[in-house]
């Protein structure tokens, strides 16, 4: 996830534009209601608003991180490791 966002702070703003950033608020719009899933389940998600292309990459950081804290096995390490990765190869970052 930090490579991903460091990746995407790094990317030209027509990479951005492109679709990058808009992948990289899916992926950070995901992890934040898989978050909020383990945390209260049963609860209506909220979603993670659109800050703007140059917040995507922290966007991505602050769902990530909040996931990673409520993770609780190496198989749900790996799954959340594969979505991250799917969307970076999506977003050509």
């Amino acid at each position: 996830m930090e490579h991903f966002a460091d990746r995407l702070r790094a990317a030209p703003q027509s990479r951005l534009q492109r679709g990058a950033a808009g992948e990289a608020l899916g992926l950070a719009r995901e992890l934040a209601r898989w978050a909020q899933e383990v945390e209260s389940p049963g609860s209506e998600p909220r979603e993670m608003p659109d800050a703007g292309m140059f917040a995507a990459a922290d966007q991505i950081t602050v769902a990530g991180n909040d996931l990673a804290l409520l993770l609780t096995d190496a198989g749900q390490v790996e799954d959340a490791v594969r979505v991250v990765l799917a969307a970076q190869g999506r977003a050509g970052v």
